[in-house]
């Protein structure tokens, strides 16, 4: 257990996905981190696309080799437009083999993923786990105080907020939100089918926003399904059998028969993003930073390039034997993180505004463009390589 004498170099607060690969990022990177977070049975079965570079960024954590057997690729990405409208774009189709991958990158379920990141972080000897939740954070001169639920106290000089959409770490240094609840509710859950997906994902843009069908080892797919929350709702009290034909009829049967597996999850979608990623000794990841609809596998991707970022910047101070803390610090975080953050909440929120308006004259404007994503090379080679990672992360 942590001792409150003990001043760690970090402390991560939050043990979701984000927050625990932040942890092991720090502590590979030379830093005696906490991480204060409940220990928690992973209790639904949502799964994450990794892309390519999440995957290699898990991959040199040493967690990626724990569940990579769970996992399954992805080769290729239909975009199909099912909205039933006058002027409708193509299908676009995305290849891998095109820019030379094998994948564009793995989908998981989140169970299997938290499985892997809780038994690397346990072989790290300067990874202490505060088996507790937060409950106060006080910003002080040289370090940040984190007061646990049962009255344990932790201090760092660097505190990394992955405590989600309601941080409190977001809340302690006065960090304001713009926040825009959208119309829509996601629906998840898992399905098996009768004919293989041969690794491709494909997603039905419909007039309420996607349904995107993403392989999972085996004949069994992920499904998210966005739609209007009374639509969710109706979705989610069917009956195994009708929510089985509901979305076999919805992917026009391109997988067979379809039966849904147990284990449905309605999420509320809305865009969030903080007016600074970081403040006063706290830099924010994860949902603490970005909240964006699932369209193009972006949220959690988002939150380890977050996490990868705060472990090198601190890394980097803590090898030079400076404050990982230190406003410089902060602000290289903050320019790091807000044009990847800024842009691809830009671009998704502009993908699903272009689903939801069926003001005609935008139409032949959104198929003109999916038809040049689809026929120019070029185009759609860039699109590939900008949907995996900024370029000039590369």
């Amino acid at each position: 257990m942590a001792d409150g004498s003990t001043l760690y170099d970090t402390a991560v607060i939050g043990g979701g996905p984000a927050g625990l690969t932040a942890a092991i990022a720090l502590a590979q990177a030379g830093a005696r981190t906490a991480l204060v977070a409940r220990r928690l049975p992973y209790a639904d079965n949502r799964t994450t696309a990794l892309l390519g570079g999440s995957v290699e960024f898990l991959d040199g954590l040493g967690v990626w080799p724990h569940c990579r057997d769970k996992a399954a690729a992805l080769e290729a990405m239909r975009l199909v437009d099912d909205t039933g409208r006058l002027i409708r774009a193509p299908e676009v189709r995305f290849s891998c083999h095109e820019i030379g991958l094998d994948a564009f990158g793995y989908n998981i379920d989140n169970r299997s993923l938290m499985l892997a990141l809780e038994q690397r972080a346990a072989e790290l000897p300067n990874l202490t786990r505060v088996d507790d939740e937060a409950e106060g954070v006080v910003t002080e001169a040289d370090a940040v105080a984190i007061r646990t639920a049962a009255g344990q106290f932790v201090s760092a000089r660097l505190v990394v907020g992955a405590d989600g959409r309601h941080s409190l770490c977001r809340e302690a240094v006065g960090i304001a939100v713009t926040r825009r609840e959208l119309k829509q509710t996601a629906l998840t859950f898992n399905v098996s089918h009768s004919r293989p997906h041969r690794n491709v994902s494909t997603e039905f843009h419909t007039p309420h926003g996607p349904c995107v069908f993403v392989p999972l080892p085996g004949d069994r797919s992920s499904i998210v399904w966005v739609a209007a929350p009374a639509e969710a709702e109706r979705l989610r009290a069917l009956t195994d059998d009708e929510l089985s034909a509901a979305v076999e009829k919805q992917s026009h049967s391109i997988l067979g028969r379809m039966t849904v597996e147990p284990g449905r999850n309605l999420f509320p979608l809305g865009i969030e993003r903080p007016d600074a990623f970081a403040r006063d000794r706290i830099a924010l990841i994860g949902e603490a930073a970005h909240v964006v609809p699932p369209i193009g596998a972006q949220g959690l991707n988002l939150g380890l390039r977050d996490a990868a970022d705060i472990a090198r910047l601190a890394g980097d101070a803590i090898t030079a034997a400076q404050d990982p803390g230190t406003p410089e610090v902060l602000r290289r975080y903050d320019r790091a993180r807000r044009p990847d953050i800024v842009s691809r909440t830009f671009v998704i929120d502009m993908a699903n505004r272009s689903l939801l308006n069926d003001f005609l004259p935008l139409q032949p404007v959104r198929a003109v463009g999916m038809h040049l994503l689809g026929a120019i090379g070029p185009l759609r080679r860039l699109a590939m390589r900008e949907g995996l990672a900024p370029t000039w992360r590369r």
